[in-house]
């Protein structure tokens, strides 16, 4: 198995770009395709407390639980398919400068179209090494298994970043969301921090619209459209490739 390259960029915030479509998508957008979401506490959910699966300590407690529990998930998300939402972000990309941002770990904006993906919350069909954080290896739908050892000989572990980790490609998000022409929020309520916070750094000058039927709080300048992703997103793709 051969390790993926792992790589933090830095750059510093570029000027504005009017071409450029930052979209920050959520647990809300994937639900559209049968996924369960963090606050959903049925089917996968329902036989834990998320800290007992989602957390260092519940690694280190209870491997085989963690592994068994995410093995389940990844199973149910490669069986999932892009829903239209998914699909007419990617068409956004005939046009624009398209860069997701998403807080999800399933891939199914890589499926959808999407060719700029930035994953913050980690990777279901991914594993890395329990030693060493920049041995990351593509695995799809297979399980992880105790006795799965990266090179280095550790064992290997989701590719996800549980409660009490760091956010992955902080910096990056960051470079993006600030020179973006427009911003488009799907499918989140705002309530997961840090990534939610990084919508105050989306430019003032920025369109900004935010697509879900519940928040935690309205961002200040963005436009709320209360409703689905499936609904909406495509209406404001169709309206932005027209415009």
């Amino acid at each position: 198995m051969n390790p993926v390259k792992v790589r933090e960029r830095t750059e510093m915030s570029d000027p504005i770009d009017p071409n450029k479509v930052v979209v920050l998508t959520g647990a809300g957008i994937s639900a559209e395709s049968g996924l369960a979401t963090f606050r959903d506490m049925g089917g996968l959910w329902e036989q834990y407390e998320i800290t007992e699966v989602a957390s260092p300590e519940a690694w280190e407690a209870n491997p085989q639980l963690v592994l068994d529990f995410y093995n389940a998930r990844r199973t149910q998300a490669v069986a999932a398919e892009p829903n239209a939402a998914h699909r007419a972000l990617a068409e956004l990309e005939s046009r624009y400068n398209v860069v997701v941002i998403t807080q999800n770990v399933d891939d199914l904006h890589e499926r959808g179209g999407s060719s700029n993906v930035i994953h913050v919350h980690g990777e279901l069909v991914k594993a890395r090494s329990t030693a060493d954080p920049s041995l990351v290896y593509e695995i799809g739908g297979k399980e992880i298994q105790l006795g799965d050892l990266c090179e280095a000989g550790s064992q290997l572990r989701p590719h996800i970043v549980w409660f009490g980790e760091f956010i992955q490609n902080r910096d990056l998000a960051v470079s993006e969301i600030r020179s973006a022409g427009k911003v488009l929020v799907v499918g989140t309520s705002l309530s997961v921090y840090p990534a939610a916070g990084l919508l105050k750094l989306a430019r003032y000058q920025a369109q900004k619209i935010i697509v879900s039927p519940d928040l935690d709080h309205e961002p200040y300048g963005f436009r709320w459209i209360r409703g689905t992703a499936v609904k909406h997103v495509p209406r404001i793709v169709q309206r932005w490739l027209e415009g």
